[in-house]
Formats: structure tokens, C-alpha cells, sequence
């Protein structure tokens, strides 16, 4: 809607000039609405990281339901729906560069998250250098549409942690 009237608005000016500057506040515009998507999605982590962390204070047990399922062999991973590289483009798809404020060219982290038993994502932890790439990571993987296939042992399905090395480079 806003992609339209702002397109009216440029289509319906005669002078070069101001057009111009109707697709930079156009610009500005976009941008700013950018970083407040990207202030409710911090927000929206948070709350979810909250009540992540509420949880586990009211069941101290580990990640897993018990340790022996640490040490039995899965006999099926938990897998995403076409591979962990359709994954990795679907992050990067919904990652907001805008957020990561960094002087280096190239930053790294590493994304551990649980996959549960119904298949979704749960206390997803990005550990890197730059805190903003790390929170950034976590919103991305947070908003991943699709459902992993859940880990199996034993015939059943099960918690399985995973973690996703990102990297992203900054061209000038």
C-alpha cells in the first residue's frame, strides 16, 4: 500500500527535482520502517528468550529429558525440509543487515538451537564476535517458516540441539 502511494504520488509530479525527492523520502521512509520492524523483532526475542529461560527455572532437568539420550545413536537426525543449505538461504532471506553494526568486513557466529519433539525451534543462543549479528542470527532462525523433522531414537521422536555456523560478508 505504501509501495503504491508513494508510486502515485511520483507518477503525478511534473518536475524532475521533486520527483527525486519523493523517491528519497521514499527511501528514508523504507528504511526507517526497517529499523522499527527490526525494534519489535529485538522485542519479540526477548520476550521469547524470557519465557525460554522462566522455563527451564521451573525444570531444572537439561535440555534433554534425561542424559542417557545424550550418548544413544539417532537413528534419524532432525532435518529441515530440503537440507540444511534450503535452511541457511532461508536465513539469510529474512536477515536484516540493516541490524548488524560492525566495522570488520567479515563477521561469524555460530546458532545452537533445540528442535523439539513437534519439530519447531526453541532457545536459539548465536555466540560470535558482534553482539548485533548474534541477535540479528537468532531473530532470522526465530522466524525460519518452516518445521524440522524431529530427531529419533528408539522409534520415537526427540529433542536434538543443532547449531548453524553464519557468516556474513560486507561489501562496500
Amino acid at each position: 500500500m505504501l509501495n503504491t502511494e508513494f508510486k502515485k504520488k511520483f507518477d503525478a509530479e511534473p518536475d524532475s527535482f521533486k520527483k527525486a525527492n519523493i523517491k528519497l523520502d521514499f527511501r528514508l521512509f523504507m528504511k526507517k520502517m526497517d529499523s522499527i520492524e527490526n525494534v519489535a523483532m529485538i522485542g519479540a526475542l526477548l520476550k521469547v528468550r524470557n519465557i525460554e529461560d522462566l522455563q527451564s527455572l521451573k525444570s531444572p532437568e537439561s535440555i534433554f529429558e534425561n542424559s542417557a539420550e545424550k550418548s544413544l545413536v539417532f537413528e534419524k537426525s532432525a532435518d529441515y525440509p530440503g537440507g540444511f543449505n534450503t535452511l541457511r538461504q532461508e536465513v539469510a532471506s529474512l536477515f536484516y543487515t540493516g541490524g548488524v553494526y560492525t566495522e570488520a568486513k567479515t563477521v561469524k557466529t555460530h546458532v545452537a538451537f533445540i528442535v523439539e519433539k513437534d519439530g519447531s525451534i526453541s532457545n536459539v543462543h548465536a555466540q560470535g564476535d558482534n553482539f548485533t549479528f548474534n541477535r540479528q542470527a537468532e531473530i532470522a532462525l526465530y522466524s525460519v517458516s518452516g518445521k524440522f523433522s524431529p530427531a529419533v531414537i528408539n522409534g520415537n521422536p526427540v529433542r536434538h540441539q543443532l547449531r548453524l555456523p553464519l557468516t556474513l560478508t560486507i561489501e562496500d
